[in-house]
């Protein structure tokens, strides 16, 4: 295995296992005070915005086709976690074992609330490539925050709509402030988090132009897209 398959796998990993971490931590809802106001986000907010952080620098660095790939690769992934944990909480319990209600409430997520993150998780991460790849042919190899910001921008906001009006429609009275305010977090969070794209890009970059820059045909390396 050389270095860039090893750059790659170790982003793939980290993209994969913060869905699966974000998928528990979304149990929570946690308030966050913000321009003079209170709103109510999943504590996975940080945890999945970080996944666009990842899906763009695989896009930077290694392009639409392997990007796509890891998107469904943590769908697959997210899909076989949901199963394997519904499987679990249905198992009965040991008679002496007192945990199994916490046990249910922490991870028994309800179907609604699957379906409509998993459609959610879709959508806006394809959105993402695709958006981030459209930008990236209109400014060339400037601007990246530029293009990292837009796709995220518009992605969140779908991922937003998407997931809280298909989970919480009927239920929750006040879909449109719910709405709003999950969106401003997460917004803030993407511009908080563009030196982590940059700083990505450029430590992936530089390893691997130190590895062997002229690797692939035409004299140019395989990462430099």
């Amino acid at each position: 295995m050389n270095r860039e398959d090893r750059w790659f796998l170790m982003f793939a990993g980290t993209f994969v296992g913060l869905l699966v971490i974000g998928n528990v931590l979304a149990v929570k809802i946690v308030q966050v005070p913000l321009f003079g106001g209170t709103y109510f986000v999943p504590a996975a907010v940080l945890v999945y915005a970080l996944t666009f952080v990842c899906t763009d620098v695989v896009a930077e660095i290694w392009g639409r086709e392997r990007t796509n790939w890891l998107v469904f690769v943590g769908f697959v992934t997210s899909l076989l976690v949901a199963i394997l944990v519904q499987l679990a909480v249905w198992w009965p319990a040991a008679p002496f074992w007192k945990g199994q209600e916490a046990y249910a409430t922490v991870l028994g997520a309800n179907l609604r609330v699957t379906v409509a993150g998993m459609l959610a998780y879709l959508v806006s991460q394809y959105h993402d490539i695709w958006a981030f790849h459209f930008w990236k042919e209109k400014t060339g190899s400037r601007h990246l925050w530029l293009r990292n910001n837009l796709s995220t921008a518009v992605s969140q906001l779908v991922d937003t709509i998407l997931f809280i009006t298909i989970a919480f429609y009927g239920v929750i009275p006040d879909l449109a402030g719910v709405i709003m305010g999950q969106y401003l977090v997460k917004l803030l969070i993407a511009l908080i988090d563009t030196p982590l794209v940059y700083g990505g890009v450029w430590l992936i970059r530089k390893r691997l132009s130190e590895d062997n820059p002229f690797r692939s045909e035409g004299g140019k390396a395989s990462w430099a897209k």
